[in-house]
């Protein structure tokens, strides 16, 4: 996908607007981002309008991604001053989970409510991420009822709606937002190829090239028993490597349509869980 091509459409800048009307409503801003591409779905847009706003990055998915690696950048973010926890998307989120982690970075600000003899003890958030990352089903969990409509389909949160969890959470609802031009190739890729970019908007071969680049290097054996690939076909170039799987799969020269299989077998967890973003080089 062509870095200058960017989905954000009028609904989009709507949510961001609206977005930044609701912070002054809330005490703190719930962040999800893909575990599968925690530094990359982070929005430097949420970033820079929220900036002096506590803040709880929550990496979702985790249930898909490398857990090793979750557990090095959820080192990472708390080292670089983020109070950050990762749930399952599989499993059931207890909402202590999420309160006990709010109260924690809210301490002396809730302390300060008490002073001044407010007796409410509820802590407001907002929950924003980028589209598809697993915000509605993380609020569903929480409130116990089919409270935001769910699916594997970027922007099916289209309003702005409060909802009630348990453990004095008060929760306000927004729709995904991405932000207008990605920062590079490689990021485009990543946020495409884990569904977060709305289909049509980015090119598949340039996805699935990206993928099969990233498996090759990192699970190559998960890549080798999913498309019966030799030691030999290794040693294409990826453009190759991506015909030879057209043909295995029995696709004939329907480069388009193996593209495809390719991301929506990533998705699926057919080659495993991965993490995308690695650790040592965003330190490097």
């Amino acid at each position: 996908m062509p870095v200058n091509i960017q989905w954000f459409p009028g609904h989009m800048a709507k949510a961001l607007k609206q977005f930044k009307a609701n912070l002054p409503k809330v005490d703190i801003v719930f962040e999800l981002v893909d575990a599968r591409c925690p530094y990359s779905s982070i929005n430097p847009e949420i970033k820079k309008i929220s900036k002096d706003k506590p803040h709880l990055l929550i990496l979702t998915k985790s249930d898909l991604a490398d857990p090793k690696m979750t557990q090095r950048w959820l080192h990472y973010f708390r080292h670089h001053g983020y109070a950050a926890i990762a749930i399952d998307s599989k499993q059931h989120v207890k909402s202590g989970k999420i309160a006990k982690a709010a109260r924690q970075i809210l301490g002396g600000q809730l302390e300060h409510r008490h002073q001044r003899g407010i007796k409410s003890n509820n802590v407001r958030a907002i929950c924003v991420g980028i589209p598809n990352v697993g915000k509605s089903t993380l609020l569903n969990q929480l409130v116990h009822r089919r409270a935001a409509q769910v699916g594997n389909t970027p922007g099916v949160t289209k309003g702005t709606q409060w909802l009630r969890s348990g453990n004095g959470l008060l929760l306000l609802d927004t729709p995904g937002i991405l932000w207008h031009k990605f920062q590079n190739q490689t990021i485009a890729d990543k946020i495409s190829l884990v569904g977060s970019v709305k289909a049509g908007q980015y090119y598949n071969d340039d996805v699935a090239l990206y993928a099969l680049k990233f498996f090759r290097n990192h699970h190559p054996d998960e890549l080798a028993k999913r498309y019966r690939l030799t030691k030999a076909d290794f040693n294409l170039n990826d453009v190759d490597l991506l015909l030879k799987i057209t043909k295995n799969v029995g696709m004939r020269d329907d480069y388009d349509r193996a593209s495809l299989r390719v991301i929506l077998d990533t998705r699926k967890e057919k080659l495993g869980r991965f993490t995308l973003d690695d650790v040592a080089k965003v330190e490097a």
